[in-house]
């Protein structure tokens, strides 16, 4: 499979967002993926007043998304928010495309390194997972990177790639935990796994403790090791999943039949 991953700086107004995805789908459907990601609140950055900006996956964002991915004959993952009960939202990832339309609300929320994700945002409940092309595909939200458990989840309900769309707070180390919990994952469950982060911001954007991303989206084999990647610039990297390998790593590497707990 050929996926690209979308490494974006978003806006805080969800209009030029949607240029931005509409740009770089056509230019990774053009290179061959059959799969895009695009990162976390790609819709509009933390930072953005979230219960203004959010819209139901019906909604106009949304539905021009789905537009986007039927015109380019892809599967598109990007990063929204959605209403939720108690004025609070979801940080919803929209999964739509030819024979596709799902959607995930990221479980485990950052709160974290002095931001309180929460106090905006309403927590998921559900393992999502889809189908591409015949490959089954998990998904997950940043900070989720951080529990095991969901991407062993994934690969109990078939899965050989796990998604991860990504706003990455900065801070000192954290690039280095966003690559060794990125390889963790993997090997933990023994799938690819494709994380798309959004870009650093420019040297001259004031600091903030609301996560913007590091950049260094990466695409990590079953078997834990780096396949290609991003620095922390905005680019667009396609790349190549062999799909098969998870099966041969599962054999040398049984860790997903040989759990206790």
């Amino acid at each position: 499979m050929r996926l690209a991953l979308a490494q974006i700086t978003a806006d805080l107004d969800p209009a030029p967002n949607l240029g931005t995805v509409r740009d770089l789908t056509r230019r990774a459907a053009d290179a061959g993926a059959r799969l895009v990601v695009f990162p976390e609140s790609t819709m509009a950055r933390f930072g953005a007043p979230l219960a203004e900006v959010a819209e139901p996956l019906d909604g106009p964002w949304a539905t021009a998304v789905r537009g986007i991915a039927e015109e380019t004959g892809t599967v598109v993952v990007v990063g929204m928010f959605t209403p939720a009960p108690g004025g609070r939202v979801a940080n919803t990832l929209l999964a739509t495309g030819p024979g596709v339309d799902a959607s995930y609300d990221k479980i485990h929320l950052y709160d974290a390194f002095g931001f309180t994700e929460s106090e905006q945002v309403a927590p998921g409940s559900e393992v999502v997972t889809i189908d591409v092309d015949g490959v089954r595909v998990g998904l997950a939200t940043c900070y989720d990177v951080r529990f095991p458990e969901l991407f062993r989840a994934h690969a109990d309900a078939g899965a050989v790639l796990s998604l991860l769309p990504a706003s990455w707070g900065p801070g000192p180390g954290k690039v280095e935990q966003w690559q060794l919990l990125l390889r963790a994952r993997a090997l933990d469950a023994t799938v690819w796994l494709a994380a798309a982060d959004q870009a650093a911001p420019a040297p001259s954007e004031p600091e903030t403790t609301a996560p913007v991303g590091v950049g260094h989206s990466a695409l990590v084999g079953p078997d834990g090791t780096v396949r290609d990647s991003l620095g922390a610039e905005p680019g667009l990297l396609v790349t190549d999943v062999g799909v098969d390998e998870v099966e041969a790593v599962r054999r040398k590497v049984s860790v997903l039949a040989n759990r206790r707990l």
